[in-house]
């Protein structure tokens, strides 16, 4: 998981502050989305109260994170993923859920159970680590790859 500055090197406003940089996860990501789940999430914050609730403080939490990389009035108010009324981008959710922890942002929380287990049988962060260590020693990745991984699914890289 990367967590990005609001501003980019050239000045324009950058609203989106965490990013998932493991390719089978966003990829996993990009398919629940295709399912059509978005707009079931956001069709309940219009009938659940507690879950709106819960948004808009994952709203506010994803605003005072991203505060504390600097102060950007240009998008003053405005978090990313849709938040805090409606639900468009499941990879913003799912990445602010793994950087915050359980229970921050219920939505994002939902679409990581709603995933299959993407890290196994290796995360991308041991994959990566057995990659150098076999370019180090000149052996084999994927094997050293599967004893390198702590299979807890929140590794990523």
């Amino acid at each position: 998981m990367l967590r990005t500055e609001p501003r980019l090197p050239d000045g324009t406003p950058f609203p989106t502050t965490y990013y998932a940089t493991c390719p089978r996860l966003t990829g996993a990501v990009s398919t629940l989305e295709t399912s059509g789940v978005m707009k079931e999430m956001t069709d309940r914050l219009g009938h659940d109260d507690e879950l709106a609730a819960a948004y808009a403080r994952a709203h506010e939490h994803y605003l005072t994170q991203r505060a504390e990389l600097g102060d950007v009035p240009e998008i003053d108010g405005i978090s990313a993923g849709g938040m805090p009324t409606r639900v468009k981008c499941l990879h913003v959710l799912v990445g602010h859920a793994l950087a915050a922890g359980p229970g921050v942002n219920p939505l994002g929380d939902e679409a990581l159970e709603m995933l299959d287990d993407w890290w196994q049988p290796t995360s991308c962060a041991a994959q990566h680590a057995a990659e150098d260590a076999a370019a180090d020693a000149g052996g084999d990745a994927a094997g050293a790859a599967t004893a390198a991984d702590d299979t807890t699914g929140r590794a990523d890289g």
